[in-house]
């Protein structure tokens, strides 16, 4: 298949084989048909050949797609949800990529607020499963190592000069810390 669409030109001969097959008030068409098609430039043979053009690169994505799915299906890295997630936010913002105007991002909204619907079931399903395996740390866990480091670091500069006022500080920052984010960590 040609890239070039096929300029038009005048049959011959009323028999010509390669004569457009379309046929109008003034009877067939006189002009040649576009390689590959049963009709001229002006009678949608350009259109055919495009189509076919937009098929066969279809077809090719197609198979690009599926060798990569069997390339992942059989990857010993994907055991996460975490990946799972990188693909559909990966997904959300090829389709964003796609919208040019305010109505194309309406036209859109469905297959992106679907994404965006799957995204979060699988961040949830993933924060289960991490918590579940004992992947998450519990406010408890950073209290116990948050007090490890400040005994590291009393005993460190405990003896110097504003030793006891640093340690202090430390500690406090880190309390703080821990309060603020909780809220965000119950939700």
């Amino acid at each position: 298949m040609s890239n070039v669409e096929t300029p038009l030109q005048r049959v011959t001969s009323e028999d010509d084989p390669n004569r457009c097959q379309a046929v109008g008030s003034n009877g067939q068409c006189s002009f040649i048909r576009v390689p590959g098609s049963d009709y001229c430039t002006i009678h949608g043979g350009a259109g055919t050949q495009k189509k076919n053009q937009r098929d066969g690169l279809n077809n090719y994505r197609i198979q690009q797609f599926q060798a990569r799915l069997m390339e992942l299906g059989n990857s010993d890295g994907i055991k996460s949800l975490r990946d799972e997630i990188a693909i559909l936010r990966m997904l959300v913002e090829e389709r964003m990529k796609t919208c040019n105007t305010g109505n194309d991002l309406i036209l859109h909204s469905g297959p992106i607020s679907d994404l965006i619907t799957r995204i979060e079931k699988c961040v949830s399903s993933c924060h289960k499963l991490e918590g579940s395996m004992g992947q998450l740390v519990d406010k408890q866990a950073i209290l116990h190592f948050a007090t490890k480091i400040v005994d590291i670091v009393a005993d460190e500069v405990g003896h110097l000069p504003n030793g006891d006022v640093i340690v202090a500080s430390l500690a406090d920052k880190i309390i703080k810390e821990i309060k603020a984010d909780s809220p965000a960590r119950e939700a």
